[in-house]
């Protein structure tokens, strides 16, 4: 009787242990982070990747605006739509701020140039930055009607040259320039997240702006061919949100005057989606070296259980040498972030990858186990060759800064350096994508008994061993015109 009646108390224990759980993720602006509970990639209309060869990609569409300009790839591209990616670059200049706007999947940020702030404005979460505005302004004996307000906003970000921002499906964002140099930023959408419910194509949502969709002249009639294949239509204005709402609604909404309400819509406004802001843009935020000090804390012990989506690590900054996690004295380094180091990116099922070779290195044969690897030229160039089955070369070619390429899961790639060195971001669609190299200390080949290589290829004993230790103390990072010594045979 004892028995039966612990075996009915664990299941109730078990069952409402359950229940709390289920409790705790939806409560509290909580955001879940066990990889168990991972979805999987949305593959809703996807092609079947049949590609027979792949090619440098530049900016198709441009949109110019008032203080910068807008370039999207077209995502209707082969390579792009098998990754099921969208790609979009951000030229903001000094005091430039691109406009807050949301899309349909998740995203990540890399700051190719320059400094600023960020906004990730999250629905639920608390205004924790807030001015004393009003009580000085009390003290002078200045009336709130006179701007003695004081100011209450959510989390303000500083962002430079390294940073990649991550950002999920739906979240409001915006970007501010403060620096003397245009702020350069290169975003990656995942539209195949299971995050985006819509179809493969991605649709931005403006909060605030209109923008008039211009396409380069290269390759303006192919992008006319393919919309007019989709029905769609050309250069349509893409006007804000609000501008969809009666007039009268909004205002009563806001419980502001319908002039206010206009001025929602973006009526008349041909400034684009990127302004200059006169005077500088003010908002409260903490010094520069307080907010760097408080993401090294947390990047050296957080570990992302007591983490929710208000309070969580939304960037981190990949070009800090320090960090890298594969480096070569003569050859470059390499830094991986994923959801290891910033579990956000376990929601929204994306990584990256920085790298720097120089002169003449090359980066190893190898392929991505788990995920595509979108690359984004950021200076340099490389000869760059990419093999997919069968052993079918699908890429060739020169990769020169500004450019775009897509390396399929499993393809096989190996990069070398130019004269001037190379450098690049890759945005892949794992939160922790592997790769396997070649050549090296943790080479496939390096793994195989010696008696495999020989009669793999064909090859004698001495060869074998070259082939598995001529590299042995080198990773991933091979130093160019470097030969190791051939190791006597066992």
């Amino acid at each position: 009787m004892k028995s039966s009646s612990l075996v009915c108390l664990g299941f109730c224990f078990v069952f409402v242990l359950n229940g709390c759980l289920g409790q705790i993720e939806q409560q509290g602006g909580g955001w879940q982070t066990q990889q168990q509970q991972q979805q999987p990639r949305h593959y809703q209309g996807q092609s079947q990747c049949r590609i027979e060869n792949i090619n440098a990609q530049e900016p198709n569409r441009r949109v110019e605006s008032e203080a910068g300009v807008t370039e999207f790839w077209d995502q209707n591209n082969e390579q792009f739509e098998c990754a099921g990616v969208a790609p979009a670059r951000y030229i903001i200049q000094p005091n430039g701020l691109l406009l807050p706007f949301f899309v349909n999947a998740p995203r990540l940020v890399y700051i190719v140039q320059g400094r600023g702030m960020s906004g990730a404005l999250i629905p639920g979460c608390p205004e924790t930055f807030h001015s004393i505005r009003q009580s000085v302004q009390q003290l002078r004996g200045r009336s709130q009607q006179q701007g003695g307000a004081r100011d209450q906003h959510q989390k303000i970000r500083s962002i430079r040259q390294g940073d990649i921002l991550a950002l999920p499906a739906g979240v409001t964002h915006w970007l501010y320039n403060e620096g003397e140099t245009p702020l350069i930023a290169v975003s990656l959408h995942d539209t195949s997240s299971s995050a985006n419910q819509l179809d493969r194509q991605l649709r931005k949502f403006q909060l605030a702006g209109s923008q008039q969709t211009q396409t380069t002249s290269y390759q303006q009639r192919q992008q006319q061919q393919r919309q007019q294949a989709r029905g769609q239509q050309q250069d349509v204005p893409e006007n804000n949100i609000f501008n969809g709402f009666n007039v009268e609604t909004l205002a009563e909404a806001f419980g502001v005057s319908t002039e206010t309400a206009r001025r929602l819509q973006g009526q008349d406004d041909q400034r684009g989606n990127i302004v200059f802001v006169e005077g500088g843009l003010h908002a409260i935020r903490p010094q520069q070296g307080e907010e760097e000090e408080e993401q090294e804390q947390r990047y050296r012990t957080t570990n992302g259980l007591e983490e929710t989506i208000c309070s969580m690590r939304l960037k981190q900054n990949i070009a800090n040498p320090t960090r890298a996690d594969i480096y070569s004295e003569k050859g470059g380094r390499i830094t991986t972030l994923n959801s290891q180091k910033l579990p956000i990116l376990n929601n929204l099922q994306m990584s990256a990858e920085r790298g720097v070779l120089y002169q003449n290195a090359l980066l190893a044969p190898h392929w991505n186990l788990n995920a595509h690897s979108v690359m984004y030229v950021t200076r340099g160039s490389c000869r760059c060759q990419i093999v997919g089955n069968q052993g079918r070369q699908v890429f060739d070619g020169q990769l020169n800064q500004g450019q775009m390429l897509v390396v399929p899961q499993n393809f096989a790639v190996v990069k070398q350096a130019g004269n001037e060195g190379f450098e690049w971001v890759s945005f892949k669609t794992n939160d922790n994508a592997m790769t396997s190299p070649l050549v090296g200390k943790t080479s496939v080949l390096r793994a195989m008994p010696v008696n495999v290589l020989m009669n793999a290829y064909q090859i004698s004993r001495e060869e074998a061993n070259r082939l598995k230790y001529n590299r042995e103390q080198e990773t991933m990072i091979l130093t160019p015109g470097s030969r190791s010594q051939v190791r006597a045979s066992a």
